[in-house]
């Protein structure tokens, strides 16, 4: 059977990973050119029930660890006056939900696949029926099961559903700084050994550690898609950015800066120097969501899985977990034997399912957050989070036995 994946995100890359180890054919198709042709943004917490589960199944666990920052679990919370309303610090053995950066990620399982395995420089422009993958510049292929890994605006989600990512009206701005101790000290000491969210009314100033001494984060603001057009930054792209007269992609860094300090105008000084001292683009990242809890009629042949399957909020860092659980599920269910239909409708039932009421309550979250702003009732117990983490594992574990 013929396998092919598009895209080589750490969802489908898991998914390669554990067919390959199967013993069974795959290959996957990725725009990227190289694997480090683009910035692949910043920290992610891969769960214990989830994320770490599928890393177990794709026999890198000892891998993961040596990359894992479980400090990086520390969370310390302000409100616009810079006074620290919550902390919470993590000791170096909690293993529940421990940061890597996502380029570490995407790395450690890329490197885990057979030489070839990924198809850098393949652009997938439309899927077909009938498992025909148009290529852009490249002859089309086919397969006998084309999966979607392909991310939000999917080239083969259309071929099951007619859904479409929704904009949330939240829009997060990428903010970043190098060598944060030496160069950065304020920011050093705001962030603190994991994140930092400084929350007003539909405002929220987020910082993460990442490796190397990075810092990256997020300005988030409630706004309307297209308010860097609004702002006169340029005609709207119709995706949150803007262009130039000649349909050119625009972004004047400095302006973008003014238009934020003035919407954070009555947050501290020293809040406000995520806006002042970030370093490099400050790039719009809006929001976007599906429907949710979305479902499509079984089409042999074709299935998708993470952010193709069920986008959604940030809230909750459940996406990647998701995607790379959905991957390891759906090549388990292939390598079982048996009709290859059959195991793909399996699948299909149960990520769905799943899938469902979490992107529902994390799209849910995220706009209550950014309209009600910061209430400390809403922050989770921790202790009872990892708890929970924990028996989630253990439960899903035994299941999957039975």
């Amino acid at each position: 059977m013929e396998i092919a994946i598009i895209g080589a995100g750490p969802g489908g890359l898991t998914c390669a990973r554990v067919l390959q180890k199967a013993g069974m054919p795959v290959t996957v198709y990725d725009a990227d050119t190289a694997l480090t042709a683009r910035d692949q943004g910043g920290t992610l917490d891969i769960h214990a029930d989830t994320g770490q589960i599928a890393l177990a199944d794709a026999g890198l666990t000892a891998e993961f660890a040596a990359l894992a920052r479980p400090e990086g679990q520390s969370k310390r919370m302000l409100d616009p006056s810079g006074a620290v309303v919550m902390e919470h610090l993590v000791d170096d053995d909690e293993d529940t939900a421990p940061e890597i950066d996502r380029a570490q990620l995407r790395g450690l399982l890329a490197a885990s696949l057979a030489p070839g395995t990924i198809r850098w420089g393949h652009r997938v422009t439309e899927v077909r029926p009938g498992g025909e993958v148009v290529l852009a510049d490249r002859p089309p292929i086919t397969a006998d099961l084309v999966i979607g890994a392909d991310g939000a605006w999917s080239r083969v989600r259309p071929l099951l559903t007619p859904a479409t990512p929704e904009y949330t009206g939240i829009s997060f701005v990428e903010v970043r700084f190098t060598e944060v101790d030496e160069r950065h000290p304020a920011i050093a000491e705001l962030v603190g050994q994991g994140h930092m969210w400084a929350n007003g009314d539909g405002q929220n100033l987020i910082l993460q550690r990442n490796s190397g001494g990075h810092v990256r984060g997020y300005v988030g603001i409630r706004a309307e898609l297209d308010w860097l057009a609004r702002a006169g930054l340029g005609r709207a792209d119709g995706r949150g950015g803007v262009v130039d007269a000649n349909g050119v992609q625009a972004l004047d860094t400095e302006r973008v800066r003014a238009e934020l300090l003035e919407r954070f105008a009555h947050f501290a000084a020293p809040l406000r120097r995520v806006i002042t001292d970030s370093e490099g683009d400050l790039v719009n990242r809006p929001i976007f969501a599906l429907p949710a809890p979305l479902a499509w009629p079984h089409r042999p042949g074709l299935t998708l899985l993470g952010d193709a399957a069920h986008l959604m909020s940030p809230f909750g860092g459940e996406g990647v977990n998701l995607a790379m659980l959905d991957g390891a599920e759906l090549a388990r269910e292939i390598a079982a034997g048996g009709a290859p239909d059959e195991a793909v409708t399996r699948y299909e039932t149960r990520m769905l399912a799943r899938s469902g009421p979490v992107a529902a309550g994390a799209n849910g979250a995220i706009k209550e957050f950014f309209e009600g702003g910061f209430d400390l009732a809403d922050v989770p117990d921790f202790a009872e989070e990892t708890e929970q983490w924990k028996a989630n594992a253990a439960a899903y574990l035994a299941g999957r036995e039975n």
